[in-house]
């Protein structure tokens, strides 16, 4: 019986390990590529020795390098990105090598090999200055960074991709994800990690703004449904969905859709600081006395990300199991026995 063989690019990351893992854990032959810019190998320690997994450093930047990754792949799941709106503002040129470039190599290879569909992270910046909220995926604004373009430029090659070459290609638009294996560290930590990681060591994390921008934080688990929903989802069922939802594909033989993926939720930072500074103090009640300190607010940065997760519901039948509580929870529970 032929065992499916799923790439998973950036698996060494955050989001690329918990994928890898689970996927491994289904029964899938896994793949993952990654340079360990900014993965790292103990993010691999559970199944680095699982006999399904292969580890190919290598750069998306090189396309040989992707083409020996997709190899007899059935799937792609691509995660490899530099992250981080404050980095792309410092370091544009890297960013678009990285996020455009490294994008079309993995495209140009999964065509060649005649991958059956491309699944790749698109991001919620992509919604730039639009101030609608929900964010629906046909409404988008101005983007605001960098990061944000690469995103949208992703977004836009899949489409011609699609088109011209017959590929099926699902785009997931994040919404601020969190979970185990998040990097606390460096310059460009998220606030999750980074918060949790001062308020261990009993500092004062600085909230950007006067906390009252808010997010639409999601849970890593749900991130795995729906990377799960949109590579099984049979090709017919995402077709007689999307007609009923009113959207148009190509013909027979293509598929170009996005999706927010997220809890569908709202949360601003100074009720996430509250919940992080709570959540810990359960197990160490000193810090429940840590306040946080005030800065400016960071150039690129959204004022609100609230996503409609409706049509990922009615196409993908996604249903996202973890609230934003219940993830800082469980996040929480991870730091508390790994950070210490």
């Amino acid at each position: 019986m032929h065992i499916l063989k799923i790439v998973v690019t950036g698996g060494a990351g955050f989001i690329g390990s918990n994928l890898c893992e689970y996927f491994l854990q289904q029964g899938y032959q896994v793949v993952c590529l990654d340079n360990l810019a900014t993965g790292h190998m103990e993010n691999m320690t559970e199944f680095i020795e699982h006999p399904a997994f292969t580890f190919i450093k290598g750069d998306i930047r090189d396309l040989e390098t992707c083409r020996k990754a997709v190899e007899g792949a059935d799937y792609v799941l691509h995660e490899a990105a530099l992250g981080s709106v404050p980095r792309s503002i410092e370091d544009p040129l890297t960013t678009n090598e990285v996020n455009i470039g490294g994008f079309l190599n993995m495209l140009v290879a999964a065509r060649d090999a005649g991958v059956k569909r491309f699944i790749y992270a698109a991001s919620s910046s992509t919604y730039g200055d639009s101030k609608e909220l929900p964010k629906v995926e046909e409404h988008i604004g101005r983007p605001l960074s960098p990061y944000a373009i690469t995103k949208y430029v992703n977004e836009l090659y899949a489409d011609v991709f699609s088109k011209t070459y017959g590929m099926e290609c699902v785009g997931l638009r994040y919404f601020n994800v969190f979970g185990k294996r998040q990097d606390p560290n460096g310059a460009y930590a998220a606030v999750i990690p980074l918060w949790v990681k001062q308020l261990l060591r009993g500092e004062s994390p600085v909230i950007n703004g006067d906390g009252s921008f808010s997010r639409d934080f999601t849970y890593i688990d749900n991130v795995i449904e729906a990377n799960e929903k949109a590579m099984i989802t049979p090709t017919e069922l995402i077709r007689q969905r999307a007609k009923f939802y009113n959207l148009e594909l190509s013909d027979d033989h293509a598929i170009n859709l996005v999706f927010n993926v997220a809890f569908g939720g709202n949360t601003t930072l100074k009720a996430l600081y509250k919940t992080l500074r709570d959540n810990l103090a359960f197990h160490d009640s000193r810090i429940a006395t840590l306040e946080p300190v005030y800065g400016p607010e960071r150039a690129g940065d959204i004022p609100h990300s609230q996503a409609s997760i409706l049509k990922a519901q009615r196409i993908l039948e996604y249903a996202p199991k973890y609230d934003a509580a219940e993830g800082f929870r469980m996040a929480c529970e991870w730091y508390w026995k790994n950070l210490k």
